[in-house]
């Protein structure tokens, strides 16, 4: 069985984080395994607590994981310290892990910054560089960017911005920049080894979004640790994230939590 790694935060509802990563990966038929970086609690109306992990104990799972069950492909998520991020880092490089999706999760859907400065330069210097993949949102992209994105030429024009700088800092990432802030489509933007690809979605009418962009990377990584090139992977994981929305999973009074499990179903 191939296996993937999500090194996030915890979601005690279940809808995003390593939660939604590990029910995206069991619904790829890929083992899943996670390194915890914070405790949240949280639900479909927001967050309440945060409880992070220490830098030693973060290294402790990551070192179980590695000399153990090792992973196909490793996905990050929400990381908000510098310090973990460094561990992060370190336990890569250590490890030689392949297969890196980065989500760099820095601007909440409402405009929030979830990441302090210090932090995000960290982010971009050790861990950007290290990655397969990054899948910025369009806050995300104009915040590594500084560029204003709110056309197709220019996600283009990000994308291959952050290539670019990321190659000229010895990085191979590719980078997806998703449309999903769009608002009238849901089309995504691949600058895969320098050349432009577009990803047409489907806009789905459903408010349900919760974990959205970690269903998204997590199944990117689920793909990648199956063999899939990059290109495949990203299409294959945003069919399966409008499946998962248009199969209308209803849980909460706020923005609810996809139905990760539907695939299971068509997949049998």
């Amino acid at each position: 069985m191939n296996t993937a790694l999500t090194i996030a935060g915890s979601d005690c509802s279940g809808g995003a984080g390593i939660q939604a990563d590990l029910k995206t990966f069991a619904a790829h038929k890929v083992y899943g395994m996670s390194a915890i970086t914070a405790l949240t609690a949280q639900n479909t109306l927001g967050v309440t607590g945060i409880s992070e992990s220490s830098p030693e104990f973060l290294k402790a799972q990551l070192d179980a994981i590695f000399t153990d069950i090792y992973p196909d492909a490793v996905k990050i998520g929400m990381v908000a310290s510098k310090e973990l991020i460094e561990t992060i880092a370190d336990a890569l490089i250590t490890y030689k892990a392949k297969n890196i999706v980065l989500d760099p999760v820095m601007v909440s859907t409402s405009g929030s910054r979830l990441i302090k400065e210090d932090a995000a330069e960290v982010l971009k210097e050790r861990l950007m560089v290290l990655a397969d993949v990054i899948t910025p949102n369009i806050p995300e992209t104009e915040v590594l960017t500084g560029m204003t994105v709110d056309s197709a030429d220019s996600m283009e024009k990000a994308a291959i911005k952050i290539y670019e700088n990321l190659k000229s800092k010895g990085g191979h990432a590719d980078v997806l920049v998703k449309g999903g802030h769009a608002v009238h489509t849901a089309n995504d933007c691949l600058c895969v080894d320098g050349r432009i690809v577009w990803l047409n979605g489907e806009r789905v009418d459903n408010p349900n979004t919760h974990g959205t962009g970690c269903t998204l990377s997590s199944a990117i990584a689920a793909n990648l640790a199956q063999g899939l090139s990059i290109e495949e992977s990203v299409k294959a994981a945003k069919e399966y994230l409008t499946g998962a929305l248009k199969a209308g999973l209803n849980l909460g009074s706020g923005s609810g939590p996809l139905d990760h499990t539907y695939w299971l179903d068509i997949n049998k």
